[in-house]
């Protein structure tokens, strides 16, 4: 017997939470389906809407840092998703995620982006960052000392420091490396790192603080790698900061993520909280039609193939990096629905020259109309009661012009509104004065 639903959201990324979280707020019975983790734990958890304006001519280079993102939008080119929901879109996603998060998030005060110290020593335009690394950013003027540790080849503090030095930051940063308190393994996650410091495993904080302090000589600030702690970071922070007697703070680094982890349980919270159901560990594999509408999305358990119906559907898939988009030496699908991905027939013209150019593949995704429909290759919506968001969609070069969870958020609460009112026949506006 077939599970229904208002809405059943495809996906369990920023998108499809946001999506899902979005079409809650109408009312509508909500369900959410992932078959594997999403790729938050290899995202780094900041919140990027617009930092850099990538044109369409394939030639042209990224023109920014973008300091007002919504004053940017105008100069996108006329596919990018952000056409699609406008500004106040961009801003109805926003408020959604700012809901979800509360306070664990900072950025809400202004429009403008901030810029914030990453691992490599560069400074990435962002409009929301978690507030563990609010203190590093690189608009406050205070002296600064990076902390890495032996063994970690993702954070080179020393590295990182001089690269910052270079480009000419308003403050000095030094670096220094320290060998973490407690002894494991080379390669060792930071996760596991992360948890010796919530435990204070071999009185790992005291030890830690007095590592540093050797090295501090008058530093007002101190950032470490995303790893000072997870269930108790506020405490273990709080500790440091007591003990330094400096701001603490922590850099975005690369997979595994505890910031892009931090921020999926934060979103998954706020589901569980709105009532949205949710399924997760096994992949849709087809759907069923009736009349030019898809009735249910079939999920594969153990080999058979389970019916999920709905009234309303978003897919949230995500693109290549997901798999929310496939390709092979012939062509590039969208694997669930069938959906229309438009890309060059010679496979030579995926890619460009330069290993960091304007890659067509980067804009792979399905061409939505004006309500987010996928369409066909006439322009025709391929189903009437199935939006996209996120990844999945095409028109963005969003690893550029750093906008990836902005279209998310942005294009996931507009297909979730969408799909929530189409399915109770009400707006979120009724709803919420009932």
């Amino acid at each position: 017997m077939a599970i229904r639903e208002d809405v059943l959201v495809v996906g369990g990324g920023i998108a499809g939470a946001t999506a899902a979280l979005a079409a809650a707020e109408t009312g509508a019975q909500v369900r959410l389906i992932s078959h594997k983790k999403s790729t938050l734990r290899q995202a780094s958890g900041l919140i990027d809407l617009l930092g850099a304006v990538v044109e369409d001519d394939p030639a042209s280079e990224p023109s920014g840092p973008v300091a007002d993102p919504f004053e940017a939008v105008d100069r996108l080119p006329g596919a990018h998703p952000y056409n699609v929901v406008g500004v106040e879109g961009i801003r109805e996603g926003l408020r959604i995620f700012d809901g979800a998060v509360g306070d664990a998030y900072a950025g809400a005060h202004t429009d403008r982006n901030a810029l914030v110290l990453t691992h490599g020593g560069t400074v990435k335009p962002t409009a929301r960052y978690p507030e563990s690394v609010a203190p590093g950013l690189a608009s406050v003027e205070e002296k600064t000392l990076l902390v890495g540790f032996a063994g970690l080849t993702d954070f080179d503090a020393t590295a990182a420091a001089a690269h910052l030095d270079a480009t000419g930051v308003p403050f000095d940063v030094d670096g220094a490396t320290v060998s973490f308190p407690v002894e494991f393994r080379d390669d060792a996650l930071t996760t596991r790192l992360a948890k010796a410091l919530d435990t204070d495993e071999s009185n790992a904080r005291e030890r830690l603080a007095e590592a540093v302090d050797d090295h501090l000589d008058g530093h007002e600030r101190v950032g470490f790698p995303a790893m000072l702690g997870d269930d108790e970071r506020r405490e273990v922070r709080a500790e440091l900061e007591d003990r330094l007697g400096a701001a603490v703070f922590e850099i975005p680094t690369g997979p595994p993520s505890l910031l892009g982890l931090r921020l999926e349980d934060l979103l998954f919270d706020a589901l569980d909280e709105a009532g949205v159901r949710i399924a997760s560990g096994n992949p849709a594999v087809g759907y069923e039609t009736d009349g030019g509408r898809i009735e249910s999305v079939l999920v594969d358990r153990r080999g058979s193939e389970v019916p999920y119906s709905a009234d309303e559907f978003v897919l949230a898939t995500g693109g290549l990096v997901g798999k929310g988009i496939d390709s092979d030496r012939e062509s590039v699908t969208e694997p669930i629905f069938g959906c229309h991905v438009p890309h060059p027939e010679d496979r030579y013209d995926w890619s460009y020259p330069e290993a960091f150019g304007a890659h067509a593949f980067a804009r792979f995704g399905v061409v939505p109309d004006d309500d987010l429909r996928p369409t066909d290759a006439s322009g025709e919506a391929e189903f009437a009661n199935l939006r996209a968001a996120g990844g999945v969609l095409g028109g963005a070069d969003t690893a550029r012009e750093k906008s990836a969870a902005g279209v998310s958020l942005a294009t996931g609460a507009y297909a979730g509104r969408r799909a929530g009112e189409n399915a109770t026949g009400e707006t979120a506006v009724e709803e919420a004065t009932r």
